[in-house]
């Protein structure tokens, strides 16, 4: 039987965003504040996911050999160091978070059956790489505050209560939502970048977050005066908004996910990725 497990892993480490063919004023526009000397710092989480069969003893491999391999081959290396120094890889293309991810997958896969390496450079921001070349994911997450009511207009409030329940009470009620907005595209070969960061951000913020904050979307958005604002067609919505803005930075829109509570919450693809939806469904063994 197939099984997919994973192993955490931290370091804490520095780094600079910075290129030497580049005049100062040229690195301080392509990187803002992380081109400043000597440089600033994270607490990096990683999670490495590795496939395989389970064996006679109930596993696909023993985690504590996966423990001291990721601790040999990255985090003892990596841990309170300067990245651009650390690894050759860094001084040939900077030491982004979906570069670094990168690098990590090419320093484990001799070792061990990798199928994703996911990197956290803080809990709102994060890469994920998978093998394929210079193609990475990059997430960001953010948070928007509304009001919704969940009603078709040609039903009565009986009918509408029977479908949804007390959210279809006339007032309606509100949700902190946060949203995770996902790119992919190929990777910058010098600056390790999929998309330029503040440009990613800034889209989300113009079409998503301004406009949706603070609104009662049935009334203020307009696509949601005939479409139920159900976290479904919000994470819809928000999928048909990006696609353009996100093309324009040089990226392509992966995926959108829309978490309206702890207990709820719902993904979109901009291109469904059955393999992708496939492998989600796989049997996956707890973290230890």
């Amino acid at each position: 039987m197939k099984c997919i497990i994973n192993r955490r892993a931290q370091f804490s480490a520095s780094h600079r965003y910075w290129l030497p063919e580049l005049s100062e004023a040229e690195n301080a526009q392509r990187f803002g504040l992380c081109v400043r000397a000597p440089g600033h710092g994270h607490n990096y989480v990683l999670y490495v996911s590795m496939a395989g069969e389970v064996d006679e003893y109930g596993m696909v491999l023993n985690l504590s050999d996966v423990k001291q391999v990721i601790k040999r081959e990255v985090t003892s290396q990596l841990d309170f160091s300067y990245l651009n120094d650390a690894w050759v890889e860094f001084q040939q293309t900077l030491p982004t978070t979906e570069n670094i991810a990168r690098v990590i997958w090419q320093r484990l896969a001799p070792h061990l059956p990798l199928i994703r390496i996911q990197l956290f450079e803080h809990p709102e921001l994060w890469a994920e790489y998978e093998g394929n070349n210079m193609e990475a994911y990059l997430t960001i997450s953010t948070h928007f505050s509304a009001a919704h009511r969940l009603a078709l207009p040609q039903l009565t409030l009986e009918q509408n209560s029977e479908i949804y329940g007390k959210c279809a009470r006339i007032n309606g009620h509100g949700h902190n939502y946060h949203l995770e907005v996902t790119i992919k595209g190929e990777m910058d070969s010098r600056t390790g970048m999929i998309a330029d960061l503040v440009a990613f951000q800034k889209a989300v913020d113009d079409y998503v977050v301004e406009p949706f904050d603070h609104t009662f979307l049935n009334k203020d958005i307009p696509y949601f005066e005939e479409v139920v604002p159900t976290a479904e067609n919000i994470a819809i919505h928000i999928r048909d908004l990006l696609q353009q803005p996100i093309r324009k930075i040089g990226a392509q829109l992966h995926k959108v996910k829309l978490i309206e509570s702890p207990n709820n919450s719902c993904e979109v693809y901009a291109t469904e990725s059955i393999d992708r939806l496939a492998l989600a469904q796989e049997p996956v063994l707890a973290e230890v």
